[in-house]
């Protein structure tokens, strides 16, 4: 696989930026993509996202790429509609985050050393609050993106509200709130209170994720583990069933069981 040049790669780029001019084209584009606005596009680019990251999970280079292009396609649509509207271009988009770089690597362009990686992240994380000041995000827990998965968002504010001494002094004592939200579900429960069972289970993952942050385990990527797992296990129970000629919706319950305990044992769980 060769690489390309500095030209080539501008070319590439420019070819793409004028595609898109030509989609959001009046009166030539494409129906459906002169539609579009912020909102309708956002949860495309968050999908494309996650795409990327199936694609590295998979080792899939070839996927990997195409992915790439999906969500660099996203990034051109977004600042084509902003260049409508006359707030800014790709060019602006493409200088800012060259800045922001630069600002936040002075250890690599203003004065060149190797620190430690744990002394890279407290710099950078002290360059953020610093930007979040000046932007006006005040607050510890400031701009923290809604739009984040719920998981990775509750462990990113916990780890805000911990660096301003807001947090559990352990995992065990994450633990024992995980304990009292359990609890706190239950009596929701026998109460018949439907709206308290659902804020005590938010609560509960809540915990859960802060307490996955002090086992240094990343909640997000733990549960979408457990996910492909049950995934692969309820596939091989199907599989399992249709060879012994039985229907999946007449199984009982001990049927199921029976045949979850052979899948694990078989994985030596």
């Amino acid at each position: 696989m060769s690489s390309c040049s500095a030209e080539e790669a501008g070319a590439a780029l420019q070819r793409l930026l004028e595609l898109m001019r030509q989609l959001r084209d009046p009166h030539e584009g494409c129906p459906w993509d002169r539609a579009q606005d912020f909102a309708s596009i956002a949860p495309f680019t968050i999908e494309e996202a996650y795409e990327v990251a199936d694609a590295i999970e998979r080792q899939d280079p070839i996927r990997l790429r195409d992915e790439l292009g999906d969500l660099l396609f996203q990034v051109v649509f977004h600042a084509r509609m902003a260049e409508e509207r006359g707030w800014f271009g790709f060019t602006e988009v493409a200088a800012a985050i060259t800045e922001k770089l630069v600002r936040r690597h002075p250890h690599v362009f203003k004065d060149p050393h190797s620190p430690a990686i744990a002394d890279l992240h407290v710099a950078w994380e002290a360059q953020k609050a610093a930007e979040r000041a000046a932007a006006g995000e005040d607050g510890a827990l400031g701009a923290v993106p809604l739009a984040l998965p719920a998981l990775t968002r509750a462990a990113k504010l916990g780890r805000r509200a911990a660096r301003v001494g807001f947090d559990w002094s352990d995992a065990g004592g994450v633990r024992a709130k995980v304990e009292e939200e359990l609890e706190e579900i239950d009596q929701a429960l026998r109460q018949g209170a439907t709206e308290a069972v659902a804020a005590e289970l938010g609560d509960l993952l809540f915990a859960v994720a802060n307490w996955a942050r002090h086992l240094a385990v990343d909640a997000e990527d733990a549960l979408r583990r457990a996910s492909v797992k049950f995934e692969q296990r309820f596939a091989a129970m199907e599989r399992r069933a249709q060879a012994r000629g039985l229907t999946l919706a007449a199984l009982s319950p001990a049927q199921w069981d029976g045949l979850w305990r052979e899948i694990k044992a078989e994985e030596g769980v």
